[in-house]
């Protein structure tokens, strides 16, 4: 009997390891058990950046005190823009462009090239040297997403400045826009609308140029302006030549524009007096 027993011990001990092993195993998920949702993924900063027009909400420096000179123009907060490797600083006293890359949470500005007019207002002159010492070299980059985008900078010296981000038109239209130039007249003239008792249309006609920048054709007589133009607000008595972006608005509303219009810029300006 005492033979029997030690032999049946070693085949116990072989045994356990088995059962213990059959132990660690997870147990498969119950049926109709949900799925767990992905992992978010980070957004594409080279895809995100020319998105949107970034506009200065926030700058302090390393100790957290905030950075007045970045704010000189309340009513039109310093502004960056993104398009094929360049960056645009805007709403400063003089414009300033460069070229930038981005790599993993970094974004890096070469030496911006500026304007040189100047400006009466000396807490302009300032903004574009404060704003320049800023933007240039290697920043690090936090970019948020989603209905409400944001942008983080922050330099080697610990300024960090903070960015709100609102759609450009070729985001809100679904693609890019047809540059055209149109001329608008000195004067508005009254026109009809239904809904809109006593309007007063912006005279216009389009302009055409040649790859030299000439005139060409004969632009016709100007015509009511029903629409809007983005960025332009008209003075009396003051003939324009704008540089425009014509969008087509997918599925518009009835009775509402096919066409939406956005300034790029203003070409001429002239007093004419009646």
């Amino acid at each position: 009997m005492k033979r029997l027993l030690l032999l049946a011990l070693p085949l116990l001990l072989a045994a356990c390891p088995a059962r213990q092993a059959a132990t660690d195993v997870a147990p498969p998920p119950p049926p109709n058990a949900p799925t767990p949702p992905p992992a978010p993924q980070a957004p594409d900063l080279a895809a995100e950046l020319p998105r949107f027009h970034w506009r200065l909400q926030d700058a302090t420096d390393a100790s957290g005190k905030r950075i007045d000179a970045l704010f000189a123009r309340t009513e039109l907060p310093l502004q960056l823009d993104f398009r094929d490797g360049r960056i645009a600083v805007a709403n400063t006293c003089n414009r300033m462009m460069g070229h930038y890359a981005t790599s993993a949470g970094t974004l890096t500005v070469e030496r911006l090239a500026s304007t040189m007019m100047a400006c009466v207002d000396p807490k302009l002159m300032a903004l574009d040297r404060e704003a320049g010492a800023r933007l240039q070299g290697p920043l690090a980059m936090g970019l948020v997403a989603g209905d409400a985008p944001g942008l983080t900078l922050r330099n080697a010296a610990g300024d960090q400045l903070t960015f709100a981000g609102t759609p450009t038109p070729e985001t809100r239209y679904g693609g890019p826009g047809e540059r055209i130039f149109l001329e608008v007249a000195a004067q508005t003239a009254a026109c009809n609308h239904p809904l809109i008792p006593d309007m007063q249309c912006l005279q216009v006609r389009e302009l055409k140029y040649d790859d030299k920048g000439l005139k060409v054709g004969d632009p016709g007589p100007f015509g009511n302006f029903y629409a809007t133009i983005e960025g332009y607000t008209h003075e009396p008595g003051v003939r324009n030549v704008l540089r425009v972006d014509r969008y087509e608005i997918k599925d518009p509303p009835a009775d509402a524009p096919s066409q939406a219009f956005v300034l790029d810029m203003v070409v001429e300006s002239a007093i004419e007096r009646r």
